[in-house]
């Protein structure tokens, strides 16, 4: 699960990032909201911890951006207390509200509350393209009538390649969604993957699926 923290309070956001961390998230964290609006265009977030008082564009701003084109989990955390303040977040489609100061105790119950209300939200369905089929539930993948035998992060490249079927991604993104986002994006290891890859859904096979755009990335998509 990959969580980014809006916040400028430097000392919260290193104690949220910590925290966080340690109980096996993968956390992102920006002190701007329009650093914040930037990297949720660029990565998939299974929710976002969001504070109010932000320089530059608040997080009022921040939050109607993101419900114009994301359905993202929004967790506001502010000083802000008021019922006002509160039933504006939550009209302006906010998840939850959570008050400063608070317990990390709380906090973290509630992270896994709306992270178990996502998942129920987008319960793993069958991704097909063309005759490529991938069952997320069950962990499987077959071209046609064949069973197709992944290792963990082939599957994980496979999902994300078919769950945005016709989107290019570079290097950096796929990297940044299948590997850690401290990886080192000098190595070769994604081309490596997709050759692999590719030699699993694509060489014995027709159409061929998986497309390189020299110079930008790979998508998966079936051509004419």
């Amino acid at each position: 699960m990959r969580i980014l923290i809006v916040e400028d309070e430097i000392k919260t956001a290193e104690y949220l990032h910590q925290g966080l961390t340690e109980s096996g998230y993968i956390v992102d964290k920006v002190h701007s909201g329009l650093d914040g609006l930037h990297l949720v265009r660029q990565q998939e977030y299974d929710l976002v911890i969001l504070d109010v008082n932000l320089p530059g564009l608040d997080g009022w701003g921040v939050l109607e951006s993101l419900r114009r084109d994301s359905n993202t989990r929004v967790m506001m955390l502010t000083a802000r207390g008021r019922l006002a303040d509160k039933i504006k977040g939550l009209d302006l489609g906010a998840d939850d509200y959570l008050v400063k100061p608070f317990e990390f105790p709380e906090l973290l119950a509630r992270v896994r509350t709306l992270l178990r209300r996502s998942d129920q939200a987008s319960a793993p369905s069958v991704l097909r393209v063309a005759d490529l089929e991938l069952d997320p539930g069950r962990h499987r993948a077959f071209r046609g009538d064949q069973r197709i035998d992944l290792t963990t992060k082939e599957f994980a490249l496979l999902h994300l390649l078919m769950r945005r079927s016709g989107e290019v991604l570079t290097r950096t993104q796929i990297t940044s969604l299948v590997w850690d986002m401290n990886f080192d994006c000098d190595t070769n290891v994604v081309d490596v993957s997709i050759r692999r890859l590719r030699a699993k859904i694509d060489d014995a096979f027709q159409p061929k699926l998986i497309h390189t755009l020299r110079g930008v990335g790979y998508v998966l998509e079936a051509r004419e």
